[in-house]
């Protein structure tokens, strides 16, 4: 790594940092991060409040959280993005164009699919009676619509893996910091679109119509793709088997079939190297890294799934949903990212793991107290400014953690991985936080969303301590760690 000094001689003036974001690739990921950050509200919060208002019951709109269960088990595919050509359009698009016009694909067609099926509810007389009430949609369509929020979902999962791809490969290390700043302004925005945009659609025409808008705003993200250029640096298929320890390998299986050492051989080297890698870097302890990174964000994830429904049953309309936590809310967690930044800067990285830890369990609290006020627009502001300011601190501090573990000769993977597994354990869990709000109501589920964020909290204790263990080590000890880790 570049000692402090080294990186200090090298610093950009203010105007030369500047200019990184007139780069023609760099403004490109603005409009690739829209792409990226478009469909997963559509997946979630606002799918959600459609589902309600087409009188599908809590429990099973709790259960469509585990939609996003994909997104935490696409590194099990990445390989296969990585290394195998999509046929036709990768000889005339590349291979990360592609794989990434094949994802923006899928989410057209999902979103379409969601948008003409018949997700409403029925009036229907009650039996006895001369009264009408609104009964949920039948069974069957409301499988369609998971259906077809899972190619959604599988889609964007594929467009991520290649979008990351193609962010590191497409410029030099002194770009990555633009590269990065755009995609997240873009996916922001992506956010606020599918937030905010949709609700507001939603309620001035209806949800089919928006969410066919949000499938056209998916042009975007392929108008990109035919406009930007297939990275220099993306390695050909077949190109993991020039690498060393990859061939040491297969000359160890001996006789097999070459067939089956080719399978084999990429098997290894795209998927068994980076695990080992990590294990041979942190042996035993790397079994605790992986718990605490499981349940970092299993109290927000949790938490979030219901959000929009809390609004929505307590009596806030689509407009000031879209108003406070889709708008004002996107803006307050942009704050909290940056806040975070500065933070991680002064304090460091476990510190502020520690107290974002801490704050998103709080602002779960305040969730619980706005449960037993009225539909007061003030209370809601300040309860999402709390709960978005948080969150923007604690996925600063934990998206820095994350960078800190992987080993720069494995960096997309380990971090495809990292990222892949704290979501997963959370989209687990938050699919029954409908099933609990039905059982106990809102003052419960809320009290017990924060109580899953204790498991971070004592977590991060415990490396904090082993952290600063390490730093008792003799001189000669941690450099020789720090070196491996390089």
């Amino acid at each position: 790594m570049p000692s402090e000094e080294t990186v200090s001689r090298s610093r950009r003036s203010w105007a030369e940092a500047f200019e990184v974001y007139l780069h023609p690739r760099v403004i490109g990921m603005l409009f690739l991060g829209f792409s990226a950050g478009l469909p997963f509200l559509l997946l979630f919060s606002t799918l959600s409040l459609w589902l309600r208002d087409a009188e599908v019951t809590r429990t099973s709109v709790g259960f469509f959280a585990w939609v996003g269960i994909t997104f935490s088990i696409k590194v099990f595919w990445a390989p296969v993005i990585d290394h195998l050509p999509v046929p036709l359009l990768t000889r005339l698009l590349g291979k990360r164009r592609s794989w990434m016009l094949v994802g923006q694909l899928g989410v057209i067609a999902g979103l379409i699919a969601i948008a003409v099926i018949n997700l409403q509810a029925v009036p229907a007389i009650v039996e006895g009676t001369s009264t009408v009430e609104m009964v949920s949609p039948d069974r069957f369509w409301v499988v369609c619509v998971a259906l077809a929020a899972l190619l959604v979902a599988f889609s964007s999962a594929t467009q991520d893996v290649a979008l990351d791809a193609y962010r590191i490969e497409a410029a030099p290390d002194d770009l990555q910091g633009g590269m990065a700043a755009t995609y997240q302004l873009g996916y922001r925005i992506g956010l606020l679109a599918a937030g905010a945009g949709a609700l507001y659609l939603a309620d001035f025409w209806s949800w089919q119509v928006s969410y066919s808008v949000m499938a056209s705003l998916m042009l975007v993200g392929i108008v990109t793709v035919f406009i930007i250029k297939e990275p220099e640096s993306s390695r050909p298929a077949g190109a993991i088997f020039q690498e060393d320890h990859v061939a040491r390998y297969m000359e160890s299986l001996g006789d097999r079939p070459e067939r089956q050492r080719r399978l084999l051989g990429w098997f290894y080297g795209a998927v068994v190297c980076p695990f080992q890698d990590f294990f041979q870097r942190n042996g035993i302890f790397a079994f605790v890294i992986l718990g605490f990174i499981s349940v970092y964000r299993l109290s927000d994830i949790t938490m979030g799934v219901m959000a929009n429904v809390f609004y929505d049953d307590m009596g806030f309309t689509k407009l000031d949903i879209a108003n406070v936590s889709k708008t004002f809310g996107i803006f307050v967690s942009i704050g909290g990212a940056l806040l975070g930044g500065i933070l991680v800067a002064r304090y460091g990285i476990m510190m502020i793991l520690f107290l974002g830890a801490v704050l998103v369990a709080a602002t779960n609290l305040l969730f619980a107290w706005l449960a037993t006020q009225g539909p007061d627009i003030w209370y809601l502001a300040m309860t999402i400014s709390a709960d978005n300011l948080s969150a923007g601190i604690a996925g600063t501090a934990f998206i820095a953690y994350l960078s800190s573990l992987t080993n720069r000769n494995f960096t997309a993977t380990q971090y495809a991985l990292f990222s892949s597994l704290f979501t997963l354990f959370g989209k687990f869990v938050a699919g029954f936080s409908g099933a609990i709000v039905d059982a106990e109501g809102y003052v419960f589920f809320f009290i017990y969303a924060s109580t899953l964020g204790i498991p971070a909290i004592l977590l991060v204790l415990y490396l904090m301590y082993h952290e600063r263990q390490k730093e008792r080590l003799p001189s000669a000890v941690r450099e020789a760690v720090r070196e491996q880790s390089d």
